[in-house]
């Protein structure tokens, strides 16, 4: 017969290289809205018609 709970067994696994991807991709868009913002500063939020 097998375990009831067999998903506790063992250590958890560790991260992969797909999850420090997804963590640079989310810095990097959140650096780009910081440069964005800091851009637009200098024409005081002024977009051309």
């Amino acid at each position: 017969m097998s375990r009831r709970n067999s998903k506790s067994a063992g250590p958890p696994p560790s991260p992969g290289i797909y999850d420090g991807l997804l963590f640079v991709a989310c810095g990097a868009l959140i650096a780009g809205i910081v440069f964005l913002c800091l851009h637009l500063n200098e024409y005081q939020w002024q977009v051309a018609p």
